[in-house]
């Protein structure tokens, strides 16, 4: 994966596909990934809107194949990373796709840089920050695998990553290895500090009436880490928001779902 170095002298692992063959001034796509991820997490829709648009994948500090940076793992810091990266790739405006974590940043793009986007689409995130007792099983989380690694604690973040349906499909074992996979091969300090500037997070949503460019809310009915109610909240609050719900998909959705969310983004974008 190519890299780059921010001002802040953090080191980001990126993938872009470039434009499509013979279409050189297509709109670019990038995607912001969920916590215990990177932007492996949206290779069936980056696989499939490559055709039409530039897809663009950050992996945050710490995360994916982005090493631990020194510092700066709050959602303010991964917004300027993004801005870092656009204006290394020379993208302009942006259609940005965010899950979870990814939509914390999205939401800050949109209410305070809104010349930066085109659109915003936000997959199972919430804007009202975690509740006390979510932020304590977080940081406890990070503490425990930053000691003893995934393998105690893999049952309960896979519960909160995924859905039950898909934890009971036979699909799901695939998907599983290589998530877990993914997480023993990271660094255990950075997963940590990337767990814990989520626990602690502050709320957007008091921001949330600024944004004013198109924004789609995409969230599955089995999401138990932000349900559906978060997501009606968002939209509630985005002018002109609309809101989708995907049957039978967790907080995953993007490989839960793909045969669903594929085709929601690529309607989306083409009226956004």
């Amino acid at each position: 994966m190519p890299l780059l170095t921010t001002s802040g002298a953090a080191t980001l692992a990126y993938t872009d596909t470039g434009p499509p063959p013979g279409r050189p001034d297509a709109p670019t796509v990038v995607f912001g990934h969920g916590l215990l991820f990177g932007g492996w997490m949206f290779r069936p829709q980056t696989a499939s809107l490559s055709a039409d648009y530039r897809c663009v994948t950050l992996d945050w500090r710490g995360q994916g194949d982005s090493p631990r940076a020194p510092g700066g793992y709050d959602m303010d810091t991964l917004t300027a990373d993004v801005r870092a990266l656009l204006d290394a790739l020379g993208t302009g405006p942006v259609h940005f796709v965010g899950l979870s974590m990814g939509g914390f940043v999205g939401m800050r793009l949109a209410a305070r840089h809104p010349e930066w986007l085109c659109s915003l689409s936000l997959l199972a995130t919430t804007a009202d920050g975690l509740t006390p007792a979510r932020s304590r099983s977080f940081r406890q989380l990070a503490l425990v695998h930053r000691l003893v690694g995934i393998g105690p604690v893999r049952g309960r973040a896979a519960a909160m990553a995924f859905g039950a349906s898909f934890l009971r499909s036979p699909e799901s074992g695939p998907v599983l290895a290589e998530w877990e996979r993914r997480l023993r091969r990271s660094d255990r300090a950075g997963i940590a500090d990337a767990v814990r500037g989520v626990a602690g997070h502050p709320p957007i949503g008091a921001e949330l009436g600024r944004v004013t460019v198109p924004t789609l809310v995409l969230v599955g009915e089995e999401d138990t880490s932000t349900p559906p109610s978060d997501a009606a909240g968002i939209a509630a609050r985005i002018p002109g928001a609309r809101l989708e719900r995907i049957p039978r998909a967790g907080h995953t959705l993007t490989l839960e779902r793909p045969e669903a969310v594929t085709p929601a983004l690529r309607a989306f974008l083409a009226t956004a």
